[in-house]
């Protein structure tokens, strides 16, 4: 029986500053922050999530992992004994020991790398291993910008399961970009080229390269936004999820909203400015509301990538009819006809978001445009 090497690691901090609205997780002041604001880790639950798609094959497969939180407690959890190499500080690991974990698991030959983290932690590994190596990435940060990551966690493990039976052959070099978390917390999104990984080709499982909308949207976001404006109902709130398309929501109001953040208006007037998971949930005690999002240019995530704030919990509680999407043309067509993607973090909740919806693309002007989890 042929035995496969797989490396495994998991950014134990990775995306655990998004339900709390911080837009990032890197860094140990960033991180204490969102624990104390009550922020839990989310990438152990979806690096699991990701594992027990392997669980058909844990008698061929070898795990190598680094110990505790980084992957060795997740390897255990999934009822896989892996191989533990490396040391680390329990409770603060960086992303030095991330470098080193990957350095080790090339130079003891493994086959391929599946990783849980972010945009951050796929630019640490691809500093030390380049595209000597694959690497899936399990999406679990806030902001992905790059295109190493599968679109939801199962994918990740369902991805190198393909692999390993010699069902998925070809690689490409997918980007990996990464941007300023401070410059991003002021509204500046400009994420650059940091390298390259090795990727496997499996049409619908990995998400495409974040593409920004071009100067040319602005008139087509005028005419979503005044379509909009122009229909809201008196009392209701309306949640406005990150983005240059729900900007122009606000802008068209008079109001002032924050770019990457969550802000809630009512009746015109903004009632609660870059929010948090609780802070919304707060605002929806027994009042109606509509979630206002924007899919990802090139990509096409509607939750979960650096809108975490509106979580799986906010999504139950306003209701999927409630919820209305947004997108220039040029958006959807950059898709090139792939669906619009929901990843919550809950499947019984993407599942229902799953299927299809309207998308306002203009003034009176609207898309009936395919979803899927």
């Amino acid at each position: 029986m042929t035995l496969y090497h797989i490396g495994f690691i998991v950014n134990p901090m990775a995306g655990i500053g998004g339900a709390v609205g911080l837009k990032g997780s890197d860094g140990g002041s960033i991180q204490r922050q969102a624990i104390a604001m009550g922020a839990t880790p989310v990438a152990p639950i979806r690096a699991m999530t990701a594992l027990n798609e392997l669980s058909s094959m844990r008698d061929s497969v070898s795990l190598l992992v680094y110990p505790g939180e980084m992957g060795e407690e997740v390897a255990r959890t999934c009822g896989i004994e892996p191989r533990v190499i490396g040391n680390i500080e329990p409770g603060k690991t960086t992303a030095g020991d991330t470098r080193l974990a990957a350095t080790e698991m090339s130079r003891l030959g493994v086959r391929l790398i599946l990783f849980a983290g972010g945009d951050g932690t796929a630019r640490d590994i691809s500093t030390v291993i380049g595209t000597q190596i694959p690497a899936v990435g399990i999406p679990a940060g806030v902001k992905m910008h790059s295109a190493v990551f599968t679109n939801k966690p199962s994918d990740a493990g369902n991805l190198v399961r393909l692999v390993l039976e010699g069902r998925v052959t070809r690689y490409r070099e997918a980007e990996v970009m990464d941007l300023d978390e401070e410059l991003y917390r002021r509204g500046l999104v400009a994420p650059k080229l940091y390298g390259f990984l090795k990727v496997p080709v499996a049409s619908g499982l990995v998400q495409s390269l974040k593409m920004p909308s071009g100067l040319t949207e602005t008139e087509a976001q005028a005419a979503i936004a005044r379509w909009v404006c122009e229909n809201m109902e008196s009392g209701c709130l309306y949640i406005l999820g990150p983005g240059t398309t729900t900007k122009a929501i606000a802008s068209y109001l008079g109001v002032e909203k924050t770019l990457i953040g969550v802000d809630v208006l009512e009746n015109g007037k903004l009632v609660r400015v870059d929010s948090n998971e609780d802070q919304l949930l707060e605002l929806l005690s027994g009042q109606r509301a509509v979630i206002v999002v924007s899919p990802i240019g090139g990509q096409g995530h509607l939750f979960g990538r650096g809108n975490q704030q509106i979580s799986h919990r906010v999504i139950t509680r306003v209701g999927k009819n409630n919820i209305l999407a947004v997108s220039t043309p040029g958006k959807l067509q950059s898709l090139l006809g792939r669906p619009l993607l929901v990843d919550s973090g809950d499947a019984t909740v993407d599942a229902a978001i799953s299927g299809f919806i309207r998308v306002v693309t203009g003034y009176n002007e609207q898309a009936v445009y395919r979803v899927t989890s």
